[in-house]
């Protein structure tokens, strides 16, 4: 399954960048992309995406996975530093903890442009570029609703809490599903973005409350593993699920009607403008953008529009 996607993406990438015109011969030095884990197809494609604009506009670029592990990160600055990279695009590992590791490359002259999270500081980091999470969520929350109606029980698979982006998103569906009284949530879990763990909880979450009639999740990955769990205990025609990324396999669970929606985070969009903001510092000292941190609009993907959906995290209109 995952091979099959990931050459999806892989030709997804190609597609987005496939109408820009050859860079020059010369290098213009090395970007150093740093990403969380690319076994996750929306950070595969935040770095395959990030990679094939830089190199489009001159650079040599690699691409590195922390996979949420602050040493790593911190590890993966270093050989940036060492390597001279002329600039670092970093989804950062932690909202705190990778404050340090952006200090370390600001201090060496290296300019930092932040992807798909932030980090607790302002003014280290030249830009933050993220989705507009709590837009997202609330497109999301209201389209679970309709799906499950206005009363029910449902649990929360919650992201990574180290990742500022859980809990926004978490209170965005608060925010929504708090106007309807007669919808009862009666557990959430941790699940860390990841499918396997939201399988894990998803049978937790069953066994406790057997009698749920809906999941909203703070991912694609970890409503895929929750629909494995549903499957499996036969109970999917009977829970609602949605999902947030818009990732080639949650389209594919849209299709075969297991998953209600997912809320489309323009992460190629932002992943190819980080670097040409990077491109600005690297020759005129300025990004071209007046704030630091920067939103960019999810958008939401039903059963509707589902097949507008062309290319890895890309809907067209």
């Amino acid at each position: 399954m995952f091979t099959a996607t990931r050459r999806l993406l892989l030709a997804a990438a190609a597609i987005t960048v496939s109408a820009v015109i050859a860079g020059p011969a010369f290098a213009a030095g090395q970007i150093s992309i740093i990403v969380n884990d690319p076994s996750n197809p929306y950070w595969f494609t935040e770095g395959e995406v990030a990679k094939a604009q830089a190199e489009k506009l001159g650079y040599t670029a690699s691409v590195g996975a922390h996979k949420g592990d602050t040493n790593t990160e911190s590890r993966l600055i270093d050989t940036a530093i060492t390597n001279q990279s002329v600039a670092i695009i970093l989804d950062p590992a932690n909202a705190d903890g990778s404050v340090g590791a952006v200090q370390k490359a600001v201090s060496a002259g290296i300019p930092v442009i932040l992807v798909n999270a932030e980090i607790n500081q302002e003014g280290l980091a030249k830009a933050q570029l993220v989705s507009n999470n709590a837009q997202g969520a609330a497109l999301g929350a209201q389209q679970w609703v309709e799906s499950i109606g206005d009363k029910g029980k449902y649990v929360e698979l919650f992201g990574a809490p180290s990742d500022n982006n859980a809990q926004t998103r978490s209170n965005g569906y608060e925010t929504v599903l708090s106007q309807y009284p007669d919808l009862e949530k009666v557990g959430q879990e941790v699940a860390n973005w990841d499918r396997t763990q939201g399988y894990n909880k998803m049978q937790s979450l069953l066994q406790a409350n057997p009698n749920i009639n809906g999941v909203i999740s703070g991912n694609d990955e970890m409503a895929l593993g929750a629909i494995a769990a549903l499957k499996e205990a036969g109970k999917l025609a009977d829970v609602k699920v949605g999902g947030f990324d818009g990732s080639p396999d949650a389209v594919a669970a849209i299709k075969a009607g297991e998953l209600q929606y997912t809320v489309l985070q323009p992460v190629a969009v932002f992943s190819a403008e980080a670097v040409k903001q990077a491109d600005s510092f690297i020759k005129n000292g300025k990004t071209g953008v007046d704030k630091e941190k920067q939103l960019f609009d999810c958008l939401l993907i039903t059963k509707d529009n589902v097949d507008k959906y062309t290319a890895a995290f890309t809907l067209s209109e």
